[in-house]
């Protein structure tokens, strides 16, 4: 992949848990699994910007692009 996604990183060095950020952004604990496992394949703006929020962080501090194009599956 991609993106790379370091949000139990930034929920590390916050000292959040994933539950926590689950009520405060106001999804469920299996949706922010499976994009703090890397295998969300989008995340909606709106979520992001909660996220950002309650972390206090930059969308940058989550997701990161390792400079390489991923061919998309056909």
């Amino acid at each position: 992949m991609a993106i790379h996604v370091y949000l139990d990183e930034v929920l590390k060095a916050r000292r959040i848990t994933s539950k926590e950020l689950c009520k405060q952004v106001g999804i469920t604990e299996a949706n922010l699994s499976i994009l703090r496992s890397g295998k969300a394949k989008g995340v909606r703006f709106g979520t992001l910007n909660k996220i950002c929020y309650y972390l206090q962080c930059e969308a940058g501090e989550i997701l990161r692009f390792d400079g390489h194009l991923e061919e998309e599956e056909s």
